[in-house]
């Protein structure tokens, strides 16, 4: 049995666009529901220690949920994953200025992010790999970003559980871009639980501290000591509420990590669920990973299935380049010129311990 990708109708935009919703399953049963509107993964099933496969990813069940209004669940996030201070850049002595959507800030893409915008689909060649091709043309300007910038994004579910996720992106005059996959993560399948039982390994000696509007400080800091050391495997809980001013300021961790070995494709994050057996790894080229722990999450978003989202139901492992980078000479560079193609790869890879 191969690999198989089923498409089927998911709904209208108020504008009347249709969206349609790709289903990717390989030999094993797991299965990712991916749309177009925003790139979203709706849900993505996963087994547990006794082969009983459940949804893991937080999300809605309509299309008129998610136009109504999303923390990001599961979406493709651009121009810019991430925060920008006070939503300003400069290349090459001209200032641009971004929407401040999140006050004083600018979050994630702006108003009108790549998590609001519908993408173009294809189907990749059939084989070993349920592949899905989403291609998104910004025009010069939106949302406040120089140039023309064509993306895609390819998702790509093997029959080893894995779901590698490439990015491409070229411009024609010379912007910024930082790429991510916005998927919360709730190990247990049961989104009436927490996640603070789940176990989370960062392989990170340094992460970014924050000012109290979560823009780094430029400050890399070391974790050895603090309760951003999860170099050895740690429930998220643990530490969650020890007095310290950055979790404070993060309602918990909200934070990037600066990831060891940045240049090769490696291994840089896990997470676990004992009781389930869930077994998460992270693979990236990225120079850095933002975990987030559902800090916002109140009990107010309707949950998939029914019921509601409760606070720290969800995680988040995003791999990225640095916040606020293009503000940030220190920081690695988020800078794509003309001709040179931006390429990132982030590989989660699901088995059972």
């Amino acid at each position: 049995m191969k690999t198989n990708i089923t498409k089927s109708a998911y709904g209208l935009t108020a504008a009347g666009d249709s969206v349609e919703k790709y289903t990717l399953s390989n030999t094993n049963g797991m299965k990712i529901d991916v749309i177009t509107y925003g790139g979203i993964i709706t849900s993505w099933t996963a087994p547990d220690k006794d082969g009983n496969y459940k949804n893991i990813v937080l999300g809605y069940d309509s299309l008129s949920q998610y136009l109504s209004g999303s923390p990001y669940f599961g979406a493709i996030i651009g121009r810019y994953g991430n925060r920008i201070a006070n939503g300003k850049f400069q290349l090459d002595g001209q200032e641009y200025t971004l929407a401040t959507n999140n006050d004083p800030n600018h979050l994630h893409g702006g108003e009108v992010g790549f998590d609001k915008v519908i993408w173009e689909a294809s189907v990749g060649s059939p084989g070993d790999a349920a592949v899905l091709i989403l291609t998104y043309t910004s025009p010069d300007g939106e949302e406040g970003y120089p140039g023309k910038l064509t993306s895609t994004v390819t998702y790509r579910l093997t029959n080893d559980d894995a779901l590698e996720i490439d990015y491409m992106a070229t411009t024609d005059q010379k912007t910024i871009v930082n790429l991510t996959q916005h998927s919360y993560f709730n190990l247990s399948g049961d989104f009436s639980q927490s996640i603070l039982d789940q176990k989370v390994r960062i392989l990170a000696d340094e992460y970014l501290p924050v000012d109290e509007t979560l823009i780094p400080t430029g400050e890399k800091r070391k974790v050895e000591g603090t309760p951003f050391d999860f170099k050895v495997p740690k429930a998220i809980g643990q530490d969650i509420e020890v007095e310290n001013e950055q979790l404070k300021r993060g309602n918990g961790y909200d934070h990037c990590w600066v990831l060891n070995d940045h240049g090769s494709f490696r291994k840089v994050a896990s997470a676990y669920h004992e009781e389930t057996g869930r077994f998460l790894e992270v693979i990236t080229n990225e120079p850095g990973i933002q975990f987030y722990t559902g800090n916002f999450l109140d009990g107010t978003l309707p949950a998939y299935g029914g019921g509601t989202y409760g606070f720290r139901s969800g995680f988040c492992l995003e791999t990225q380049h640095f916040p606020d980078s293009p503000n940030q000479k220190e920081f690695p560079s988020v800078t794509l010129e003309p001709g040179q193609p931006y390429r990132s790869k982030t590989t989660y890879r699901f088995s059972v311990k």
